[in-house]
């Protein structure tokens, strides 16, 4: 194995619903809203990377209600040899890294908006990072 995780933890937290007219606009039109995915890396040290994953949620449609949902997920990724090359690196930050911890990072979302009185709030269960992956590089 090329790399481990070493840490991982909630770096920024943002939940907020501005007015109970947002809210009942949002629970009745959840749907208008999309997810976005954003992964960042950095390197922390030699061999230490800090992948930053982000999720939020943004409306499809100009002037609707906003809402400030985001979490920035922070995964600490120990490399074990120096001389992996940069394709490796880049795999293990868009694909391997988001894999294994996005299960983790789309309860955590969930359960904000159940407990915010959102039931029926429709996550993937899964993402394919590997196909995003894929399609980026045509780009």
């Amino acid at each position: 194995m090329t790399h481990k995780i070493i840490g991982k933890y909630i770096k920024k937290l943002d939940f907020s619903i501005p007015s109970p007219k947002t809210f009942f606009l949002l629970s009745k039109d959840i749907s208008k809203y999309k997810i976005n995915i954003d992964i960042k890396s950095s390197q922390v040290k030699q061999n230490i990377i800090e992948v930053l994953t982000t999720l939020n949620l943004s409306s499809k449609e100009e002037g609707f209600e906003k809402i400030n949902t985001e979490i920035i997920y922070s995964t600490i990724v120990e490399l074990n040899n120096s001389k992996i090359k940069k394709e490796e690196i880049e795999k293990i930050v868009l694909i391997d890294v988001p894999s294994k911890i996005y299960p983790e990072l789309r309860q955590i979302f969930v359960f904000l908006f159940e407990n915010s009185g959102f039931k029926d709030v429709k996550i993937s269960e899964s993402v394919d990072f590997e196909k995003l992956y894929k399609m980026r590089k045509v780009q």
